[in-house]
């Protein structure tokens, strides 16, 4: 059993892809759907940050620990001229973007237990620490029992994105598994959406509105814990823990056949391997494994690089600043979100088909020029102490959809699928765990410091990002392999035939 797998470094002996069987079962799809409700948690959090500031810039002497940890007065909010820089301020970012942190910590712990508990473990992990992170925002009376709720809104994350892409990877069929690893992706912008939703209606509810709209984030945790419980492990995991006849049965209930031979083989060669390595983190950082890892780091860096969180956590701000009042900040803040959760359909529809670099590239250029076009605006018909007119706020808000349209269909999936379906076994929890992390850390890079760099940049800012995303768009051409129709145990021969790759992998 495995004959040869250790003749593959990295990966398996040989290519099988043509002898794998089997059909898109209900029982995957049901599973995939479920477990990408982990997703709704991430994109909840980024909605909901809205709320945070919304209540900030609108109701900050209504919530007393918010002005305490911010130090934000009414005065200070309005004293400067200047209208890129009248809602900087160093505190109010900090709250936003510390939860990331901890989610990042949260998803190096996670990698060791997703490999000896299962992927299962990690989601069932993840949802309960959201729920008992929602509770303490939604139930919170002074300062500590918000920090330590926003805490542990990071740690569900953390494990959430951690499992949850990799479970969609191993339990979908390989012409189909794009599709069905974008349900994270979708889950996550149904969950901006349903947190803009939430925004706009509970500010209504003065002065506990903003309690209802925090403690909301405890019920797509709960689907996500019940989910962990119910949903089967995935076979990859399951052979890796020395399950064999289990994780068969697995495979052939959500492949619909006997004949799963072939793709059974793959994952038993990919498990001995993975028995053979006992460090994946230092591993994965072997040369072999040089293209995954660079891949692993590049990809979320760049997601997070378009400037699409900027937009998704400062939405009222930012559309406050170009002119935009009240509600109607809110309303500009849900289209996005919507426009966002509906390009991601785009997506799930051509991945398989288009394949992930075609997706990417594309997306990158219309991202690119909607970015300039933006800039050249703001650039001409707005000014440090000149507000834009109504018909140029309108068009703004267009063009800064059609940029969100192009991230929800290119690289806003695609961020996560790539770097879920590259690695080999013995390394895919530590890879992913390296992708969360940076997505984390520069997720909290740039809720840090957006705020300044608008102030500083001014219009600027929109051709910094897309600088960004020129950069990554040329990447992606040079250096990703397609990876489409390729079953994950086999990805390493993509590197080896890579006009670049080939030079590095042994």
């Amino acid at each position: 059993m495995g004959g040869g797998s250790l003749g593959a470094i990295g990966g398996v002996a040989k290519e099988r892809a043509e002898e794998y069987k089997g059909r898109v079962t209900a029982y995957v799809i049901i599973a995939c759907l479920v477990a990408a409700i982990g997703g709704s948690l991430f994109g909840y959090d980024i909605g909901i940050s809205g709320t945070y500031i919304y209540i900030y810039i609108s109701y900050h002497l209504i919530i007393i620990f918010i002005f305490m940890l911010c130090n934000f007065t009414s005065k200070r909010m309005h004293a400067h001229e200047n209208n890129y820089c009248k809602y900087n301020n160093q505190g109010l970012a900090a709250f936003t973007s510390s939860l990331y942190l901890a989610g990042l910590l949260a998803s190096i712990v996670a990698s060791p237990i997703t490999t000896k508990y299962g992927r299962r473990g990690s989601i069932i992990c993840g949802g309960i620490s959201f729920i008992i992170g929602a509770t303490l925002d939604a139930s919170a009376v002074n300062l500590p029992m918000l920090i330590l709720g926003r805490i542990m809104l990071g740690v569900g994350i953390g494990f959430g994105n951690q499992a949850v892409p990799l479970y969609l990877s191993e339990m979908a069929p390989t012409h189909l598994r794009g599709g069905l690893n974008m349900m994270f992706q979708l889950a996550t912008t149904l969950g901006i959406f349903t947190a803009n939703m939430i925004n706009y209606g509970t500010q209504k509810l003065h002065p506990w509105g903003w309690r209802l709209s925090l403690g909301l984030a405890a019920a797509p945790a709960f689907l996500m814990t019940i989910g962990g419980i119910l949903l089967p492990e995935t076979p990859n995991s399951l052979i890796e823990r020395g399950s064999h006849e289990k994780g068969k049965k697995i495979l052939e209930k959500i492949r619909g056949t006997t004949d799963v031979h072939a793709e059974l083989q793959d994952i038993i060669d990919a498990s001995e391997l993975a028995k053979l390595i006992e460090h994946p983190f230092r591993n994965i950082l072997e040369k072999r494994n040089r293209p995954q890892l660079v891949m692993a780091i590049f990809m979320p860096t760049f997601q997070i690089l378009t400037g699409i969180n900027s937009i998704l956590f400062y939405a009222p701000v930012l559309f406050q600043t170009m002119g935009f009042k009240g509600n109607a900040s809110l309303y500009s803040s849900a289209l996005t979100g919507a426009v966002l959760c509906l390009s991601t359909f785009i997506s799930i529809a051509t991945v398989d088909k288009w394949g992930r670099r075609v997706l990417l590239i594309s997306g990158g250029m219309q991202m690119v020029i909607c970015q300039v076009i933006v800039s050249i605006i703001l650039g001409l018909k707005f000014s440090s102490d000149k507000e834009l007119s109504k018909t140029f706020s309108i068009l703004v808000v267009v063009i800064i959809c059609l940029f969100v349209a192009a991230f929800g269909w290119s690289w806003g999936p695609l961020g996560w699928t790539v770097p879920s379906e590259i690695f080999s076994l013995e390394t895919r929890s530590a890879g992913q765990s390296i992708t969360v992390a940076v997505n984390l850390f520069f997720t909290f890079i740039i809720g840090q410091i957006f705020l300044s760099l608008l102030c500083a940049f001014k219009f600027g800012i929109f051709l910094f990002f897309a600088g960004w995303i020129t950069i990554m768009t040329i990447f992606v051409y040079l250096f990703l392999p397609e990876t489409k129709g390729v079953p994950i145990e086999e990805m390493i021969f993509l590197w080896k035939k890579h006009w670049f790759w080939k030079k590095i992998v042994p």
